[in-house]
């Protein structure tokens, strides 16, 4: 699966506020999935965690640490996780560990089961 990001292009029907709008939603949608280890472990077996186009996107997407933008965040692990996947290791371990994408999981419920 080839993730093409170049083409973030808005509709020419679009005004550039809907179209910045739409691509914020878009983009706190995926973060929001990031939240989930069996959607990273995916991620990672179609080799799109070594693709250097989604490495870039993923740095970007850190603009949704900041406070303006993380208060749309409902999945707070999902801002854990893009963190974790700026590191090589760390997404190179989701590939080939099953173990990882476990442990994860389970961190996560202990931390809903506790809270």
């Amino acid at each position: 699966m080839d993730v093409n990001l170049t083409k973030n292009e808005p509709s020419p029907s679009l005004n550039p506020k809907t179209a910045n709008r739409d691509r914020f939603e878009l983009e706190l949608e995926f973060v929001q999935a990031l939240a989930n280890p069996f959607y990273l472990h995916s991620l990672a077996q179609q080799n799109i965690l070594e693709q250097p186009a989604f490495v870039n996107f993923l740095q970007y997407l850190l603009y949704f640490k900041e406070k303006d933008y993380a208060r749309f965040i409902h999945y707070p692990h999902a801002l854990h996780h893009l963190e974790l996947l700026q590191h090589p290791q760390f997404r190179s371990q989701m590939k080939k560990d099953e173990f990882l994408r476990e442990y994860l999981h389970q961190k996560q419920f202990d931390h809903w089961r506790t809270w």
